[in-house]
């Protein structure tokens, strides 16, 4: 028998989104666990039309790939603004800051990076509230 996982990610992973009172402007699932993956991530995100993420975050170890999967998206990346369409993908070095915002008619994003290591997720990334403001 074949070693594999097959899950959907909008039926069987959990949406995180409500938890961090993101919700309904946010969808957030994360498949790394529930897809059983040892060395990769990746994690389903949607966004209201103009909800920008109230977070600007970063890795200290991993590198994420982010591809547009419908609507539009601006992304801050660091100091610089950069608008995203569909199947635009961009990869996102670690230690670096970013931030999305939805376009008007909102955005769906499928990311890639790493599983978090470590039983604090948290401590791999660097969460600054408020980062990215008018």
């Amino acid at each position: 028998m074949s070693d594999y996982t097959l899950k959907n990610l909008k039926q069987d992973v959990e949406d995180r989104a409500p938890e961090f009172g993101l919700a309904p402007n946010m969808e957030a699932r994360f498949a790394t666990r529930t897809l059983e993956m040892e060395s990769g991530g990746v994690g389903y995100e949607r966004l209201a039309p103009g909800f920008r993420v109230p977070f600007g975050h970063s890795h200290k170890t991993q590198e994420e790939v982010y591809v547009i999967l419908s609507g539009s998206a601006r992304m801050k990346i660091e100091d610089e603004i950069v608008d995203l369409g569909p199947w635009d993908t961009v990869r996102i070095p670690k230690g670096t800051m970013r931030c999305t915002e939805a376009g008007p008619d909102g955005v769906e994003i499928l990311a890639f990076g790493a599983p978090h290591a470590g039983p604090n997720p948290q401590e791999e990334a660097d969460m600054k509230p408020g980062w990215w403001s008018d």
